[in-house]
């Protein structure tokens, strides 16, 4: 069953903060994809919708989108098997992954696949709309596919920030983000932590209000001690106050 909400938020009949881009929504839930579909018109993009991984790999063929929507379970080949296949990954074009349920083992692998972001169902669409603005600004959309690598730079901020992590058995871990997107960030702490593992992010920031306090999951940690997380629970203000904070500190 569909749970976005079908009253589009004011974000979406606003004018699109970047360049439009060229959009292929590969989702098999029918009334889903035209809630995708309907916001993200509404937004300045241009959208088409195929309901399975064949199909957009037959789109693909006559013409790239500058980027994919993309469910990891649908009939037939899956979003994970579509993000291995050489022709899609040699493309260049960015991969949003959505989904209602995903193990933490697929989690892992879309990532280690290349995907720009990973969104969970039910989808925020003020959120889905910035990860949009932030692939669009990072390249002329008029540039082909293979921008792949530069966007995925550009969709990430980089930014200094306090942050602390708290893991259920009281765990805690203390550093600082280096990086961060709509959907995530990168941090390097005092010590590693168990990838698939849900934690408490604290950011601090200095803007005077409470901090960024939200719920992600470990999805790398390496032997340098850089983690990176998935938001679970971030809302579109807690979003805008992190993305605000790493374009004070971009240089000019």
């Amino acid at each position: 069953m569909v749970q976005l909400p079908l009253d589009l938020p004011a974000r979406a009949v606003s004018e699109p903060r970047a360049a439009p881009l060229r959009l292929l929504v590969v989702e098999d839930e029918r009334e889903l994809g035209r809630v995708f579909a309907d916001f993200l018109r509404q937004v300045g993009h241009e959208v088409e919708v195929v309901e399975t991984a064949e199909a957009a790999l037959e789109r693909m063929g006559a013409e790239l989108p500058h980027a994919i929507l993309l469910d990891v379970n649908l009939p037939g080949m899956s979003g994970l098997d579509f993000m291995a296949l050489p022709a899609v990954r040699d493309s260049g074009v960015p991969i949003i992954v959505v989904s209602g349920y995903v193990t933490e083992a697929q989690a892992r692998e879309c990532l280690r696949l290349g995907a720009v972001e990973f969104l969970a169902k039910p989808v925020p669409l003020d959120v889905l709309a910035t990860v949009l603005d932030y692939v669009a600004v990072l390249s002329d959309p008029a540039t082909p596919g293979p921008m792949l690598h530069e966007r995925r730079r550009a969709s990430r901020l980089p930014v200094t920030l306090p942050l602390r992590v708290k893991t259920e058995s009281g765990v805690v871990a203390a550093g600082a983000v280096t990086e961060v997107s709509a959907t995530g960030l990168l941090a390097r702490l005092d010590h590693g932590l168990t990838p698939g593992t849900p934690v408490r992010l604290s950011v601090s920031l200095p803007d005077g209000g409470a901090p960024v306090d939200v719920l992600a999951l470990v999805v790398r940690s390496d032997g340098e001690r850089m983690s990176a997380f998935w938001f679970l629970d971030v809302t579109p203000a807690e979003t805008t106050r992190l993305l605000e904070r790493a374009q004070a500190q971009a240089p000019r």
